[in-house]
């Protein structure tokens, strides 16, 4: 049975942090706000809640969903290496609509999907979503939706799509920005030898709530200069 919390009720927030804690652990979906966008959560190791969340939004194993952490040191724990320049961005706009890709650790179990080795990794700027992370550890996040339908800014606007496939809905109001994280790709940094320096940058793949200028005055060089009009490809919005 699916269970609605409004968590700007004090009573409720115990409740619904409760429950939701109890369907992760179940390896059910929850509904959770976050800084940017409402999103569906499950625990990253369990793989049988990864693809439950893959099969709710309608989406397949070649689009796996980002994890998200209560803290840097998580960070740490779930991939390869922190380049220095990730640092960076972390010390800048972590907590925050940051979104990083780099090689995971190899001899963590778990399986988000195809991700070729890698993980994307934010830590959200938000109350609930943060004291919850702090409780479960990390959960395989993705924005709270139907594949291709817009991003859900709402408890109910998350429930109207996903209904009963969700059990708990945390609601913590409109989501504060409305706007997805920036995703950033910064794998280049650790898997190019030292002799491959010149080939090693940071590319934007979904510019979001931290825009291509913070990222520039934090990398300078290392980001991926933006393509013209007329060489981008042609793909999805």
């Amino acid at each position: 049975m699916t269970s609605l919390f409004d968590c700007r009720d004090e009573a409720q927030l115990l409740a619904g942090m409760r429950h939701a804690r109890q369907a992760i652990a179940r390896g059910e979906l929850i509904v959770l706000p976050t800084d940017t966008v409402y999103g569906v959560a499950v625990d990253a190791f369990t793989p049988s809640a990864v693809q439950r969340l893959l099969d709710a939004k309608g989406r397949g194993r070649n689009q796996p969903p980002p994890v998200l952490v209560a803290s840097q040191a998580a960070l740490t724990a779930l991939v390869e290496e922190v380049p220095e320049p990730v640092q960076r961005l972390v010390d800048e706009f972590w907590p925050g609509g940051l979104t990083i890709i780099l090689p995971a650790q190899p001899s963590l179990s778990w399986d988000l999907g195809d991700t070729l080795g890698t993980v994307a990794v934010r830590m959200p700027d938000q109350r609930v979503a943060r004291e919850l992370l702090e409780e479960t550890g990390p959960l395989a996040v993705s924005s709270a939706n139907l594949t291709g339908k817009a991003a859900a800014t709402s408890a109910q606007i998350a429930q109207e799509m996903l209904g009963d496939s969700v059990s708990v809905y945390l609601d913590g109001g409109f989501s504060e920005t409305g706007i997805a994280s920036t995703i950033i790709d910064a794998t280049s940094l650790v898997r190019r030898g030292a002799d491959d320096a010149s080939e090693k940058c940071v590319r934007v793949l979904r510019e979001g709530a931290v825009t291509r200028k913070q990222l520039q005055s934090v990398l300078g060089d290392l980001l991926e200069p933006e393509e013209s009009p007329e060489g981008a490809a042609d793909g999805p919005a």
